[in-house]
């Protein structure tokens, strides 16, 4: 049987973005008439026609973005700002406006929004392994797009920061330093336990690019609250002779504090590499070598996606990821 052609096609024919493709076809912003006639002999080559649950909704549409976060704690809320600041312009830039909802309610935030009538398409965050919303939003009438992975992500539309990657290039940057040990300090035991989806995608890449690499790993699960740095650094710390290299995924600061305050200097006494937005890492006293988790890009490709999905709601789920780079700076003594 014969794929029948989306706007996805018309806009790789004719050279154009999937968005230029609608605002042809509805009219709402003005195009020049190279680009128009462009989309048109595209149509007529692939004799695409509008999916005819597109057009309908497209015309009673609320021009509301909604955003499902669960905010379950200030640290967690902060976290998440960045993504949330993003969606927000992106949403405005086209006339849109967005609707937070922080309930943690599983499917039930996805059905009372969608069900209400109360949005055009549907932003899902805090996305875990086993997540309930993932069968609900493939039953939507509405475009949903997850900011995370599901274990089952099947016909669903993701978009992700590549945590696997950001994995082994920090254990690779380490072990390239001389480091035949790594000492992971990552989320805390809540975010494991809540099954929060890139913690066991880390996890696992770093275990895979430590046994790749003949360097022995640990995980050290850093619980919120204070001293619990110290605590952990105490037991990474404790076997006798060079100290091992060290990953930090969060609080990069007060493990820093944390090292001085056992007159270990990053970069001159222990390699240290970060996962963290670029910011935090040229902030510290001793620049970071880290990967940016680069939550502005993910928000924004999600929902420059997101606007290709109004206009083709009918589009296969899959998997994008934004690419993960490592930046060197002044935290690992020696490099490759």
């Amino acid at each position: 049987m014969a794929r029948v052609p989306t706007s996805k096609d018309v806009a790789r024919i004719a050279g154009v973005s999937q968005s230029t493709v609608s605002y042809v076809m509805s009219g709402k912003r003005p195009i020049s008439e190279k680009t128009r006639r462009l989309v048109e002999d595209a149509i007529a080559q692939l004799t695409y026609q509008p999916n005819a649950g597109a057009r309908a909704l497209a015309g009673r549409r609320t021009n509301v973005i909604a955003a499902v976060v669960p905010f379950r704690s200030p640290l967690s809320a902060h976290g998440l700002m960045a993504f949330v600041e993003e969606i927000a312009l992106a949403a405005r830039a086209r006339d849109h406006d967005l609707l937070i909802v922080t309930a943690d309610e599983g499917p039930g935030a996805l059905q009372r929004v969608v069900g209400g009538a109360l949005c055009d398409a549907v932003v899902v965050m805090e996305v875990r392994t086993e997540d309930e919303r993932a069968a609900v939003a493939r039953s939507l009438s509405r475009p949903a797009l997850f900011i995370g992975v599901p274990g089952d992500s099947a016909g669903l539309h993701c978009v992700d920061f590549d945590f696997e990657g950001a994995a082994a290039l920090l254990v690779a940057e380490l072990a390239g330093a001389g480091n035949r040990e790594v000492a992971v300090l990552g989320w805390t035991p809540e975010a494991e336990e809540r099954g929060i989806n890139y913690v066991p995608r880390f996890r696992a890449a770093a275990e895979r690019a430590a046994a790749e690499r003949g360097v022995a790993l640990r995980w050290c699960a850093v619980p919120a609250g204070q001293g619990a740095v110290e605590h952990c650094l105490a037991d990474v710390l404790s076997t006798p002779g060079a100290p091992p290299g060290l990953v930090v995924t969060t609080g990069a600061q007060e493990v820093l504090n944390a090292l001085l305050r056992r007159d270990l200097v990053a970069g001159r006494d222990v390699d240290l590499v970060a996962l963290s937005t670029d910011a935090e890492a040229e902030a510290q006293a001793v620049p970071l070598t880290a990967v940016s988790t680069q939550p502005r890009d993910v928000s924004r490709q999600a929902m420059e996606w997101l606007f290709e999905l109004l206009d083709d709601p009918a589009a296969p789920g899959e998997v994008r990821r934004v690419p993960a780079e490592l930046t060197r700076r002044r935290s690992v003594r020696t490099a490759g």
